[in-house]
């Protein structure tokens, strides 16, 4: 068989590269929807913690322990 052409070359390096790109572009994108996730979930977390604080903030000067 005969070598390829440098068109014939070119064409399937292109080919190869379209196929990384799209590769990498799910990846990618896939990726981003997870740290949004995360983002989301860190957010509901630091709400909760900031709402436990706000309950359980004492409310004026705090009783020395009963060993004093």
């Amino acid at each position: 068989m005969d070598e390829p052409t440098r068109i014939d070359r070119l064409e399937m390096r292109l080919t190869e590269q379209d196929s990384v790109i799209e590769d990498l572009n799910r990846t990618v994108t896939e990726q981003w929807r997870v740290i949004d996730r995360l983002v989301r979930q860190v957010e509901a977390l630091r709400d909760q913690v900031e709402e436990a604080a706000a309950r359980s903030a004492p409310r004026g000067p705090e009783p020395p322990p009963p060993h004093y």
